[in-house]
């Protein structure tokens, strides 16, 4: 079964440590998910399309160094692609999706850990899923090395980045049928 994004109740936010001791948050708007089921829902297929220029951070001038080629380099590497290789139901609605990450011209595994509620019917006559996920990565595994050593010796930029996304879905078939509402 194919699922169609609900991008207006999706996010994918991540956070990563500032200074050694603080951290800071950021989301992409900028993205999609493909994702497919088979007929009881159980998750069979995950991949996602990320718009590395679309990084929000709330901060303007942090935001255009992060898409700069000190990191992102998103004019040169206009997109992050996770393209699903496995997915393993580890428990009831609960799976570990591993594939490949390419970002910043490289392609890395990465794995996630992802739980899937229940579908529903919503009001609007739609099937809809909800899902949240998350995991880590070394920002560095990619080639995102840029940083600046405090005067204390901690680092600017932490080299882990943790990483969330909250997804809701409609069903493909329904959707095509059922407008999307907010």
């Amino acid at each position: 079964m194919r699922w169609n994004l609900d991008p207006a109740h999706s996010s994918i936010e991540f956070s990563v440590r500032h200074m050694g001791f603080a951290t800071v948050r950021g989301r992409f708007t900028g993205f999609t998910v493909d994702v497919e089921s088979d007929d009881e829902t159980r998750l069979s297929r995950v991949e996602a399309v990320i718009d590395p220029a679309s990084i929000d951070t709330g901060v303007a001038d942090r935001d255009a160094h992060l898409r700069s080629a000190d990191f992102f380099d998103a004019e040169r590497f206009p997109e992050i692609r996770f393209a699903g290789t496995t997915v393993e139901e580890v428990g009831r609605g609960r799976y570990r999706v591993s594939g490949d990450l390419s970002m910043h011209g490289s392609q890395q595994q990465a794995s996630f850990e992802v739980d899937v509620r229940d579908p529903i019917n919503d009001p609007f006559g739609n099937v809809r899923v909800a899902a949240e996920g998350s995991g880590k990565l070394n920002r560095k595994d990619w080639g995102l090395t840029w940083n600046q050593v405090l005067e204390a010796g901690a680092m600017l930029v932490g080299e882990d980045v943790r990483f969330t996304l909250d997804v809701q879905a409609i069903a493909a078939e329904e959707a095509e049928e059922g407008a999307v509402a907010a």
